[in-house]
């Protein structure tokens, strides 16, 4: 069953009007910016309601597609077959719009000595190939896989971009949020997972390789901005078509540079350096 996390704010008392709503649905790795964005917009328009839900970029584009959301938050790009799904429904391309910049960061326990990884050695571990720290140069110990859902974006950009498109593991046990699989991780000094940069505690990140005569790269600001960091990604907003009203004033102020620095704060990149 899909965790869906749902928070709506309601600064102000009505008067028999209904006050205007914009929905966000979608990313899981996406749902504290989204509540942070939200939660600081709706001080300064408290005439406006702004409801955020997760659930995986491709539960937000499902809901995009029926039309039961205005934003769908997606943590990689939409597939040519949703996109052509709908503009049959609405005679439209979406709407795309970059709002931060993220890295997925390959998560190790703490004690774990091991400091890099190859992207071709993480590939091998997600697909089973490798099954044991030691082949990798780590500790005598078995390998325990924490992976996303694979309605999440991180999953399919994961797949997509480290996997190659070949399939992990079924081994893996696969949680509802990155945050549930950072925290395993935390608490599993066998343990290896992966999600986005602004999950940090009890974990830190091991460095990767793009091959093995490549410097290991961490997943910083500096990093995944110039694009050196191997699994960089941008994190979108997906429309039915042009903003107007409420969404188009609440996406200036995502984009903004007040919306920007709320980026930083809950642990992504803002598109620009400051």
């Amino acid at each position: 069953m899909k965790k869906l996390l749902a928070i709506t704010f309601s600064f102000f008392a009505l008067n028999g009007a209904a006050a205007p709503t914009v929905t966000i649905k979608g990313s899981d790795t996406m749902v504290i910016l989204n509540q942070r964005w939200a939660e600081r917009y709706m001080v300064e328009r408290s005439d406006v309601v702004v409801q955020v839900t997760g659930g995986g970029s491709g539960t937000g584009i499902a809901a995009l597609l029926s039309g039961s959301t205005d934003i769908c938050a997606s943590s990689r790009p939409m597939k040519d077959k949703e996109r052509a799904a709908l503009k049959e429904l609405t005679g439209r391309n979406p709407v795309e719009i970059s709002v931060a910049k993220d890295g997925i960061a390959v998560y190790l326990h703490e004690e774990n000595p091991l400091k890099e990884l190859t992207l071709e050695q993480v590939a091998l571990i997600y697909r089973r190939k490798v099954s044991n720290w030691r082949e990798v140069g780590g500790p005598d110990q078995k390998i325990i896989l924490y992976s996303r859902e694979n309605n999440s974006g991180t999953y399919e950009f994961f797949k997509e971009h480290v996997l190659k498109k070949k399939d992990f593991t079924p081994y893996a046990q696969c949680l509802p949020g990155t945050a549930s699989v950072a925290n395993s991780v935390a608490r599993d000094k066998r343990g290896i997972g992966y999600g986005g940069a602004a999950y940090a505690k009890g974990i830190r990140f091991c460095g990767i390789k793009s091959d093995a005569n490549s410097p290991g790269i961490y997943p910083n600001e500096e990093n995944i901005l110039d694009g050196t960091y191997p699994i960089s990604r941008d994190l979108y907003f997906y429309l039915r078509g042009p903003a107007e009203g409420a969404i188009k004033d609440f996406i200036a102020f995502v984009l903004s540079s007040e919306g920007q620095s709320i980026v930083s704060k809950v642990g992504y990149y803002p598109l620009k350096k400051p």
